[in-house]
């Protein structure tokens, strides 16, 4: 059954739309088509001896077809549906002719405006929290009756419509959960390496170092590289503990200076190959986890370093803050290739990178932004880009104070 009307703009939705709506988007089936429903439409169709089947999904505005036999499945108003008119009574509703019935009488799909509809049965389709989404719809031209066993029958295809629901919904939460495992493997391993390679270049430094003549060198260097042990130690057990605990953020003091200070140093030798300048000027103590706050830290400078690199022989980063109202607004700025404007929101989706020749042709798997935006995003800040006054990129983040 189709059709429009303009009108059911115009309905401002209900709480108990709003439940219908959010209970549609999480089982996400108006957008993507449920295969596995389709044999309990036809098995519907056959047991009340009708030619048309269709299950109804309705939200505030519309009714959308899902599922059919007996006609191609197509979106009308939600005020020209007939299953709307019924969607909140309990139970399977029968009608012999529709024509005869004051629900249905003036309804386009019963007057031939739309079709022709005389008999009619449906079913609601209610989740196990209790909201009602739509109807398992049956329906003929001519008038009919159903038996009892028909319309218990209805009822049961109806309950089972919900179990395909169901069961596609867990499925898809496991797979979102697997993904975000392995978001957290590659994670995990992208922020190691920095403090792993400032490890291993201090190491190198000791063993190179003559006996006699650098003894000196050597020890400060495996003291630099024993505080990197600890850092990397204390980042693997608090990212664990933030991953069983399910995004559970620490609401710490944390002092922004001392921490990019801190992140400055085990980037050291990044740094130096680079050539790169990083200017820590003025950040402020701020409310939050620690070492997520350093994993943001980290990524901001080493991806401004990494990219000004690729076309600057002298790359300059340049970190600040300044307030604003209810906390902070931290700024990295770098004189990189910057940032088109049509990529500045995809940049932050896991695994994407930016189109431009000087950003395509830099090594990495585009982690650095999306466990940035992760980690903003759990402190209940923001993250955007910008153009920054020296030519490069802007990226800022809001944090709360």
């Amino acid at each position: 059954m189709t059709g429009t009307s303009t009108a059911a703009l115009r309905r401002g939705p209900s709480a108990r739309d709003f439940a219908r709506q959010q209970a549609i988007e999480d089982y996400g089936v108006v957008d993507d088509p449920v295969p596995d429903l389709r044999g309990l439409v036809e098995l519907a169709a056959r047991i009340c001896e009708v030619p048309t089947a269709v299950i109804n999904i309705i939200d505030d505005r519309w009714q959308h077809q899902v599922c059919a036999v007996g006609l191609t499945p197509d979106v009308c108003a939600r005020e020209d549906s007939m299953c709307a008119k019924v969607i909140d009574r309990p139970g399977t509703v029968v009608v012999a002719d529709a024509s005869l019935d004051p629900r249905f009488a003036t309804n386009p799909f019963v007057t031939g405006e739309i079709a022709a509809v005389r008999f009619y049965a449906s079913s609601p389709l209610v989740t196990p929290s209790g909201v009602v989404i739509g109807t398992l719809c049956v329906f003929d031209d001519v008038t009919r009756k159903l038996t009892p066993s028909a319309a218990g029958a209805l009822e049961v295809l109806a309950a089972q419509v919900i179990d395909v629901l169901e069961l596609r919904r867990t499925t898809r939460e496991l797979r979102r959960s697997n993904e975000q495992l392995t978001h957290f493997a590659a994670q995990l391993s992208h922020d190691l390496r920095n403090p792993l390679a400032a490890l291993a270049g201090f190491l190198e430094i000791a063993t190179d170092s003559p006996e006699m003549a650098a003894a000196a060198q050597a020890t400060h260097a495996l003291t630099r590289a024993e505080s990197s042990v600890r850092r990397m130690q204390s980042m693997i057990e608090d990212l664990l503990s933030f991953a069983s605990v399910g995004g559970a953020v620490a609401g710490l003091e944390v002092d922004l200076q001392a921490v990019a200070t801190a992140v400055v140093e085990d980037l050291d030798g990044d740094l130096g190959a680079a050539g790169a300048t990083v200017e820590v000027a003025g950040l402020p103590m701020v409310s939050g986890d620690p070492t997520l706050l350093r994993l943001l830290v980290q990524n901001l400078i080493a991806n401004a370093v990494k990219f000004a690199g690729s076309v600057r022989e002298d790359p300059r980063v340049q970190v600040s803050a300044e307030p604003e109202p209810g906390g902070w607004r931290i700024v990295v700025d770098d004189n990189g290739p910057g940032v088109d404007p049509v990529d500045r929101e995809r940049v932050f989706e896991l695994l994407e990178r930016g189109t431009a020749p000087a950003v395509t042709r830099v090594g990495g798997l585009g982690i650095g932004l999306s466990t940035c935006r992760r980690i903003v995003q759990e402190h209940g800040g923001r993250i955007g880009i910008d153009t920054s006054p020296s030519g490069g990129a802007r990226v800022w983040v809001t944090l709360p104070g």
